[in-house]
């Protein structure tokens, strides 16, 4: 199902982006000379569906760096409490090594005459005659 919704918006996202591709294939300057706009030293000619896809790809790129130097308090929270919980199982896991000597063996109780291992003798789990 969910290749299935994958495909249902990939293909068509990808049909829209070819035929955007081939409508707008004529050149375009771009310029990065903000003092002289005739004739610019820093200039690049470029199909304009190039140009608006690297700046698309540009900005999808900023705003996940952005999003990851935002989070990264939350990271280190996430770090520091997994550190904490498996100082704490290390600590739990002594203390249960350490009491665990301690402890006295259960005792075995009795078995009734006349009673099996599964009940009364010469029946199974299920009660039935053997």
């Amino acid at each position: 199902m969910r290749k299935f919704l994958t495909a249902l918006i990939v293909i068509p996202f990808g049909l829209l982006l070819v035929d955007f591709a081939v409508a707008n294939h004529h050149l375009v300057k771009v310029s990065f000379d903000p003092f002289n706009s005739a004739d610019p030293s820093l200039a690049i000619a470029l199909p304009l569906f190039l140009l608006l896809i690297l700046v698309a790809v540009l900005g999808v790129l900023a705003g996940g760096c952005a999003v990851w130097f935002g989070q990264r308090h939350w990271r280190r929270a996430a770090r520091r409490y997994e550190a904490d919980a498996s100082s704490a199982r290390a600590e739990l896991a002594d203390i249960r090594a350490s009491t665990a000597p301690a402890r006295p063996d259960p005792q075995r109780l009795p078995v009734r005459a006349g009673s099996g291992l599964y009940g009364p003798v010469g029946r199974d789990k299920q009660r039935a005659t053997l």
